[in-house]
């Protein structure tokens, strides 16, 4: 096939859509482009510099099928006449592939390297992303870093390129709809140059609508000119578990109010910047013990509790027109008492979602690989049974020809008919409608240098951490530590695995962060679980400096952080901890004199520490959830909107 000389993002032509047709001009003349501009980078696995004609015949598809009545609505609302009219062109397996949304490896759509032919050809059957959009016309492809889809900005920019003109080039091609995890905080595939936002729970602690909504813009900008459309963020769910294991800082935090303010401000950000925002994890996953990649966990609420906590952000969400929303694996009895999970069931997503919120959007699964919805049904039954449920987009199943011959069959057998299949497939093509993927398919290198990762971009990231630092404790105003009488610092504590793109490790960050503030610090890596003999090390590099940092990582009754942080504070010396995930820690920490939740182990977070500790900023964050004492859980140790400040 041709997908060889796909268009990087450096060729010299720029490529428009409009209700005219396809129209061409060059760059080198016109100035720098626009975002919908193919050009050719480099180095990041494109073979060959494309020609006009190569060009043109890889945008020509998707003009064609749109033209005599389909041509792509001009304006951002699509047109649902000239939709249909190109539904009516599909085939059924060009339907089926339109529902699905898979993972491939590599770098490159069309050369990766050979470990990631020999992953595709294991997992997938097939050996490049060029190959498997030719086998199963896929409407969607997921970027992980773990699949090495996301090596550097132009690097992403490049593989989308790929991708979408892979897609063109086939009968009736189409544009693929490319997503991702940037929920920002603990889970992000897209690492720096590109900008980094504090997580979920420290915007909760900032409590501003503003900074959300900047979040949101910001980052979807950043997405759009990578070619990423559609991001699997915000996270609706309300925490009220503190043992929650899958969620957590993830979320906003406990109020369902608070929730859905910033829920709808996220959205009103990432799809003002023309990038399709997904809320997760419908009907609401904040309240389980049981983490859905590994177990199926169970909601006990009433109906009614739901409607007063797990609704509410889903219903500010819908208001606020959210482009997709995402299914959760778990089981919920109170809204259906079938046993299976919200995924794969009718009354969860046809009747609630559909019904009583109102939505008419995408509905996307979680993905379909984890264990939560794999454990009742087989890998051939989910996605005809999601289906059938109301699901339009498939995510990432386990095995992609399983599941795409699934639903061929189910559509040929009758179990599925096919105007069931052409709503969902409605809605999709609707979605990339909406997203202007039928006129800009492509992104260009000048999009991606004046948008990922610029100054601005950064400070803002800066300013928003500043206003979520959350100051609990500050026994005798220990902080902000004194550069005078606290010249020396330890940083111990846990390096737990650093997000994608980040420096890491925590302690590592937190002391080049503090030296830069003048003080001299040093980085002394203790784990999430040290020793005796590391502990014992730690207490007498305590004894050499003037105060002590400690980072702690989801500390439990039992956790030898614990008897670290107590013996590091019998040695006498200023001891300031920091949660770096789950604010909670503080209640099994009752020896220490200060204490800061920092909500996550970013670089961002963390910096934005470092200058509350040094005292260049103001702690501002209040708790976007309670914690409770670690000695009678049933008792409240610290509210919501708990948080101290430094004297003036």
């Amino acid at each position: 096939m041709t997908g060889r000389n796909f268009p990087d993002i450096r060729d010299s032509s720029e490529v428009s859509f409009t209700r005219e047709g396809v129209h061409v001009r060059d760059s080198r003349t016109a100035g720098t482009g626009t975002s919908g501009s193919p050009e050719s980078t480099r180095g990041t696995g494109s073979t060959a510099q494309p020609s006009r004609r190569t060009l043109l015949t890889a945008t020509a598809a998707a003009t064609a099928a749109l033209s005599a009545g389909t041509a792509a609505a001009h304006a951002a609302t699509p047109d649902d006449r000239k939709l249909r009219a190109l539904l009516s062109r599909m085939t059924l397996e060009e339907k089926v592939g339109q529902l699905f949304v898979t993972r491939v490896y590599g770098h490159s759509a069309t050369t990766p390297d050979q470990a990631d032919i020999d992953a595709n050809l294991k997992e997938l059957g097939v050996r490049t992303a060029a190959e498997l959009i030719a086998k199963y016309r896929v409407g969607g492809v997921i970027y992980f870093t773990w699949a090495h889809n996301t090596r550097d900005p132009h690097q992403i920019a490049a593989l989308s390129n790929g991708i979408q003109q892979v897609s063109l080039e086939q009968p009736r091609g189409l544009p693929v709809l490319i997503s991702t995890d940037q929920e920002h905080g603990i889970v992000c595939r897209v690492g720096a140059p590109a900008t980094l936002f504090p997580g979920a729970m420290a915007l909760g602690a900032g409590r501003s609508r503003s900074d959300a909504r900047t979040l949101g813009r910001i980052a979807g900008q950043e997405l759009r000119a990578l070619g990423i459309r559609q991001n699997y963020s915000p996270v609706a769910d309300v925490n009220v578990n503190p043992a929650n294991p899958v969620i957590g800082v993830r979320s906003f935090g406990a109020e369902p109010d608070a929730v859905a303010a910033l829920v709808a401000a996220e959205v009103a950000g990432y799809q003002g910047a023309r990038v399709a925002a997904t809320a997760k994890h419908f009907p609401g996953h904040g309240d389980t013990a049981v983490d859905s990649h590994y177990g199926f966990p169970v909601i006990t609420h009433s109906r009614e509790l739901w409607q007063k906590l797990d609704a509410v952000p889903f219903r500010a969400a819908v208001r606020a027109g959210i482009d997709s929303i995402m299914t959760a694996h778990i089981q919920f009895p109170a809204l259906d008492d079938s046993g299976d999970p919200a995924t794969l069931s009718r009354p969860i997503l046809t009747g609630i979602l559909r019904g009583e919120l109102g939505y008419d959007g995408v509905v996307v699964t979680d993905s379909l690989g984890m264990e939560g919805v794999r454990t009742k049904y087989g890998d051939d039954r989910v996605p005809v049974l999601a289906l059938k449920a109301g699901v339009d987009q498939l995510l990432n199943p386990p095995s992609l020809d399983v599941a795409w011959n699934a639903v061929r069959k189910a559509v040929r057998d009758g179990e599925l008919t096919e105007e069931r299949l052409d709503a969902s497939v409605l809605r999709v093509l609707r979605l990339k409608a909406g997203l202007r993927l039928f006129e800009e398919p492509y992104v260009s290198q000048a999009g991606v240098a004046r948008t990922v990762g610029t100054r601005p971009h950064l400070v803002a990231a800066d300013r928003i951490a500043e206003r979520t630092t959350t100051l609990l404790v500050n026994k005798g105003a220990l902080l902000p530590l004194s550069r005078r009488r606290h010249p020396r610092l330890l940083v111990v504590g846990a390096d737990p695995a650093s997000p994608s793109g980040t420096t890491g490790p925590p302690t590592g960050v937190l002391a080049a962060a503090l030296t830069a503030l003048g003080f001299k610090a040093t980085a002394l890596p203790t784990g999430t679980a040290p020793s005796a003999a590391t502990i014992a090390g730690a207490v007498a590099a305590a004894r050499e400096v003037d105060a002590v940092v400690v980072g702690t990582y989801n500390v439990s009754a039992s956790s030898t952080q614990k008897a670290l942080v107590e013996q590091v504070v019998a040695t006498g010396r200023p001891v300031v901890a920091v949660a770096i995930r789950n604010p909670y820690d503080v209640a099994h920490l009752p020896s220490v004199p200060a204490f800061l939740a920092a909500y996550s182990w970013t670089d961002v977070e963390l910096r934005a520490a470092a200058r509350v500790i040094a005292g260049r900023v103001r702690p501002r964050g209040k708790l976007p959830v309670p914690v409770q004492r670690a000695d009678d859980p049933a008792r409240v140790l610290y509210p919501v909107g708990y948080g101290l400040s430094y004297q003036t």
